[in-house]
């Protein structure tokens, strides 16, 4: 392997039926192969699934490829392969016995990479780009934390990404077409664009009945997935489909099929609040420089709404103690796993709209100091100064 560069890498990825792991592991391959000029295969479980993302992707083909990115379905029988020069073990999914075998006779040896999530909590720090010795053979795996401060591995982004961002958010003719192209009217006066992609949350349909009665028009547009029950409960529907929209007091629901993800980042810049959940639409609703409310994913133990708090401290740095008190208040609220009240979120959703020009602003200047931090640029320098170590200087 030369000591300056790269050239191919392994990215190993399970997939969940969230999709944030797929998601975040093809950003990265498309990253890697059109901005490093790598060559990148990406092993995959779930090829149906991962379809969803990539509607290129023929769940039935082993072998094929995609915007430059040659894609393997990942089976339980898995053959011999020669291991890439950098190696990406998603999300801990653990790689097959034969590949890190493999990698363990090739010379020289792989970088090998734990790509963890998203995290900022304080202990990421001291743990980002921590080695971890194979017991019997002679590897080394690093632990590479995304995170939100210098000291991690940044988030992904597109080299152009902000730019084209800029572009289209400056351009009311461009957003204009946007909107036409998923059939949603013209703005009324005073109208909120949201974006509501979640989980199934108790506190969705409390949240629509705000929006319904409130002092504003609300068009809440709302991407296929896990919510969608809830929300056609709510609208008196036993289903609801793309395309499809209702209309309750100041309310429009408008249901938007489950899209690629550069359609998804236009949805998140063309809206006035964003609601995301999960890790893949939380980062990419901070590169759209709008407020958003983020549902983290739910664990049994309750040690979510800890990550949930500690991503809301950094966030809320600079802010002003109201904005601060109302945003939190809001994110609580919805990450709580309770109904809550009519009255309790009216007051907390007002609170935020009061607050929307200055969360605004935070939200552009909040992206603007992420982007320094760029995932794939401090995975590639980090995998080539560990890999001039040899595994025993460990």
């Amino acid at each position: 392997m030369s000591t300056n560069q790269l050239s191919s890498c392994d990215i190993f990825c399970t997939v969940v039926d969230n999709y944030g792991d797929i998601g975040v592991c093809w950003r990265l391959a498309r990253i890697m192969q059109r901005e490093h000029a790598m060559t990148v295969r990406m092993w995959v479980d779930d090829l149906a699934s991962f379809s969803k993302l990539c509607p290129e992707v023929e769940p039935s083909k082993l072998i094929q490829q995609s915007h430059g990115v040659e894609i393997r379905q990942w089976n339980v029988l898995f053959g011999n392969v020669i291991p890439a020069e950098l190696v990406i073990e998603a999300f801990a999914c653990e790689l097959p016995i034969r590949y890190v075998q493999a990698m363990a006779d090739k010379s020289p040896k792989p970088v090998w990479i734990n790509l963890e999530y998203m995290s900022a909590e304080d202990w990421v720090d001291g743990c980002h780009g921590l080695p971890s010795p194979h017991l019997k053979l002679p590897l080394v795996k690093y632990f590479f934390f995304p995170g939100f401060t210098n000291k991690t591995g940044g988030l992904l982004l597109e080299r152009d990404l902000l730019a084209r961002r800029d572009d289209f958010q400056a351009d009311h003719i461009l957003q204009e077409k946007y909107w036409q192209s998923l059939q949603v009217p013209q703005r009324q006066r005073d109208e909120l664009r949201v974006s509501l992609f979640s989980y199934e949350n108790p506190a969705v349909q409390t949240l629509l009945k705000v929006w319904a009665s409130g002092p504003h028009p609300v068009t809440c547009l709302v991407p296929e997935g896990r919510v969608l029950p809830q929300v056609a409960e709510y609208c008196g529907r036993e289903r609801l489909v793309a395309g499809n929209f209702v209309q309750s007091g100041r309310l429009r629901v408008q249901v938007l099929p489950f899209v690629e993800q550069e359609k998804y980042d236009k949805l998140l810049w063309a809206c006035d609040v964003n609601f995301v959940r999960g890790e893949d639409s939380c980062v990419r609703a901070q590169w759209a420089g709008k407020p958003f409310v983020w549902q983290i994913y739910p664990q049994h133990d309750g040690v979510h709404m800890q990550k949930l708090q500690a991503l809301l401290d950094l966030y809320c740095r600079g802010l002003d103690p109201a904005s601060t008190l109302g945003l939190q208040q809001l994110w609580m609220v919805w990450n709580s796993g309770e109904e809550g009240s009519e009255t309790g979120l009216e007051q907390v959703w007002q609170q935020m709209l009061q607050n929307l020009p200055v969360l605004l602003q935070h939200a552009q200047g909040w992206a603007q100091q992420l982007a320094s931090n760029n995932l794939a640029l401090n995975l590639l320098d980090f995998s080539r100064k560990v890999g001039k170590i040899a595994p025993f200087e460990i």
